[in-house]
Order: structure tokens, then C-alpha cells, then sequence
């Protein structure tokens, strides 16, 4: 398990969650380890949101202009 959130690629985050959540839907780990799990899950779950919403915010710079043609203009993250 990567313990930077930030390094790992979408879905690599995504994997992780997956199977975060089925250990605890399992609900054989110990309290401890649950917990752990737990809050593991929900960095991961905030991290891939955040990568959603840049992703969306870089699609909709891509607009119809009202003559049919298509703009596009370069997102900016910062």
C-alpha cells in the first residue's frame, strides 16, 4: 500500500478503495485495522473526487459557440 495518496494515479486510487471497502464490508478486521482502513478510505475517496472535479472542470472548457462551431480553451488548475 502506497502511504502517499498523492503519488498514485486515479485509478490506482480507486483500486485501493475497492478493496479497502470490501475488507470492512467483510467485517472480519480487528477494530484497530478497521479503523485504519477506514480513514485510509476516506483520503482516498476525497483524493479521487478531487480528481474528478479537475477532470469535469477540463471538459466543460470545451463549449459550443451559438454558430455550432467549438471553443476550446486551456484549463487552468492553479
Amino acid at each position: 500500500m502506497d502511504t502517499n495518496i498523492d503519488s498514485l494515479s486515479f485509478e490506482q486510487a480507486m483500486a485501493e478503495l475497492e478493496t479497502l471497502v470490501k475488507r470492512l464490508e467483510d467485517g472480519r478486521l480487528p477494530l484497530e485495522e478497521a479503523i485504519v482502513a477506514f480513514e485510509r478510505g476516506s483520503l482516498l475517496k476525497k483524493y479521487c473526487e478531487q480528481k474528478l472535479l479537475v477532470a469535469k472542470m477540463r471538459v466543460e472548457q470545451i463549449t459550443r459557440m451559438p454558430d455550432g462551431s467549438v471553443k476550446t480553451e486551456t484549463f487552468n488548475a492553479a
